[in-house]
């Protein structure tokens, strides 16, 4: 009996650690496998693009054997190129951020809080400009506003007036970021005024104040966070983008920190590591304004929802509705409609030198030439295809993990959610081309596994993106009670199955908002894979840079056209599968 007693005592123990160790490989296994993904994806890259920045060396291809320096970061600072650079950049981001605000503001009052007419118009007409890449709107404006063979300025010739548009310039940059980077403003701000209570502003002007002072000292102050948020989006968006100062700066000579980096890596030989010591600088810069919106937030109450209902009423404009109405159509008319017609002159034209009024309506000057020159081309159907490989390696890959982190931190109870939130989100401080950089610093030595493959750019855009895709799914999953999965397991239901007959169905529309987003970034992403593309891996914006520069005029703005459309088809079939998905 005591020998019995014994064997079941360890059979017991061995059971009780059986347990352990299954409880404890369910805690951390998973926890630790995510934490392992975003070393490889996030922390890996921008480690070795620091260590590149404090060598001489790669440390990717040649190991630490060197001493850590600072010499690439005081010969960056010394340099006046760098400093002008930076200048520009600030000046061109600050002043474009600044009128984004106030355009995006505008618009989101004028749709949220006016009975301005045609308002559902007005709304899609403010988000339009982000279904055109911004490669693709500075080259639009490029052909309107040159100041030699510009349209707007034939028209000027025409009406005998001396001025003339020059968007070959600081203005030219300023204007297209503001005009561009407005509907970042507009989709934060919009949607915290349409959740305001509007009875702080009726008491406001209960009191006598009017419609102009209650909205600057009532409405905009209530929804500061969401245009400090908006603000810092556009901010850290046009300081890493590479396309519209290169298209609109560069002919003017105008450097900004992304193509004086670019030049850096372009130069024979290149200068690597000082690239990184610019890299590292934009992501101090970026990291900063992520720090100034915590420390202008922090000890702040800007509650305006609260248990009590309300209605919400609409600024009655009278007269000057008609006013508002009219600055929504010439945003419209000014950021989408007269872009599109300079894209379509230029795709369809034989020549885009316009003499005359009269020569720009003449049939005879307009053919397909150029469209069947770019489908004849076996190097724009390879870009086609890399760009639609690439586009759903991502969202497969992003949208997958981004569902695992996203349930994973706002579902469980699992160690490391604050680890996993933290370094999931990260790159948002991270321009796009900063993120190209760190992933040649970390891949280049890997040739043939990822190196020089569509994988690799992939893999960038999914970094580079993760925290847009975070966002998106952590909004579907707070919105299930956990009621569900309660009940789900109280059945007896795993955790696994759980997941996918219950979460995975409910969060569905969301997953697939977050893919499809993800999809649309990265095929209109030229920063990240400026740096990673070969030549059998090309994509369609990196291609279009290239016939920029080339100045082949014909076939870029064709290019342009076919971008746009592929875009637009993608959101569209988007927009239909999320309504066959939603759960009714």
């Amino acid at each position: 009996m005591a020998e019995i007693a014994v064997a079941k005592s360890a059979d017991a123990r061995t059971d009780r650690t059986a347990l352990r160790f299954a409880y404890f490989w369910r805690r951390y296994a998973w926890a630790g496998f995510l934490i392992l993904t975003l070393i490889v994806l996030v922390v890996y890259p921008l480690a070795m693009l620091v260590l590149g920045a404090l060598t001489t060396t790669n440390p990717a291809l040649e190991g630490l054997s060197s001493i850590l320096t600072l010499q690439n970061f005081q010969e960056t600072l010394g340099n006046e190129q760098v400093r002008t650079a930076a200048v520009n950049s600030l000046i061109s981001c600050g002043l474009g951020t600044f009128f984004a605000v106030i355009i995006g503001v505008g618009l989101s009052w004028i749709v949220a809080r006016t009975d301005t007419p045609m308002r559902g118009w007005v709304e899609t007409a403010s988000i339009m400009p982000l279904f055109m890449p911004p490669l693709v709107a500075a080259v639009a404006w490029s052909y309107v506003g040159s100041p030699t063979t510009g349209l707007i300025n034939m028209f000027f010739k025409e009406l005998d007036w001396e001025f003339r548009l020059n968007m070959y310039s600081m203005t030219g940059m300023v204007a297209v970021f503001a005009m561009y980077y407005a509907p970042y403003v507009y989709m934060f701000v919009s949607a915290a005024l349409k959740n305001m209570d509007p009875a702080l502003e009726e008491a406001a002007q209960m009191s006598g104040a009017g419609p102009v002072r209650t909205m600057l000292t009532i409405t905009l102050p209530l929804v500061a966070p969401a245009i400090l948020s908006g603000s810092l989006l556009a901010f850290v968006v046009m300081f890493g983008i590479y396309g519209i100062p290169a298209a609109l700066g560069a002919p003017a000579r105008i450097d900004v920190l992304t193509t004086y980096l670019f030049k850096l890596t372009s130069w024979t030989p290149p200068l690597f590591n000082a690239a990184a010591a610019v890299a590292i600088i934009m992501v101090v810069v970026t990291t900063l304004c992520v720090a100034v919106q915590h420390w202008a937030l922090s000890g702040r109450s800007f509650v305006t929802v609260t248990g009590k209902s309300f209605k919400p009423r609409t600024l009655k404009l009278g007269p000057w509705r008609w006013v508002t109405f009219g600055l929504a159509c010439l945003y419209a008319l000014v950021a989408v409609v007269v872009p599109c017609i300079g894209l379509l002159v230029a795709a369809f034209r034989k020549f885009l030198f316009v003499p005359n009024l009269a020569s720009l309506f003449d049939p005879k000057q307009y053919s397909l030439g150029h469209f069947q020159n770019l489908f004849d081309s076996a190097l724009v159907w390879r870009s086609f295809w890399n760009t639609l490989e690439v586009g759903i390696i991502s969202a497969l890959i992003g949208g997958l993990l981004a569902f695992a982190l996203s349930y994973t931190i706002h579902r469980t109870n699992l160690p490391f959610r604050r680890t996993l939130d933290m370094m999931g989100t990260a790159p948002v401080a991270v321009p796009g081309l900063v993120i190209g950089v760190a992933y040649l610093w970390a891949w280049v030595a890997f040739s043939g596994f990822l190196w020089g493959t569509t994988w690799i750019i992939a893999l960038a855009l999914v970094a580079r993106f993760l925290p847009d895709t975070l966002k998106v799914l952590g909004g579907s999953l707070m919105q299930i009670h956990r009621e569900l999965e309660e009940a789900s397991k109280i059945c007896g239901t795993g955790t696994l199955q759980t997941i996918l007959r219950i979460i995975v169905p409910l969060t569905l529309p969301g997953l697939i908002s977050a893919m499809s987003l993800l999809f649309i970034l990265s095929i209109r992403e030229l920063g990240s894979s400026l740096f990673l593309f070969t030549n059998s891996t090309i994509v369609m914006p990196v291609l279009l840079l290239d016939f920029h520069e080339g100045g082949h005029t014909g076939a870029t703005a064709a290019f342009s056209v076919l971008q746009v459309v592929l875009l637009l088809f993608i959101v569209g079939g988007a927009n239909l599968l999320g309504r066959m998905t939603t759960v009714r």
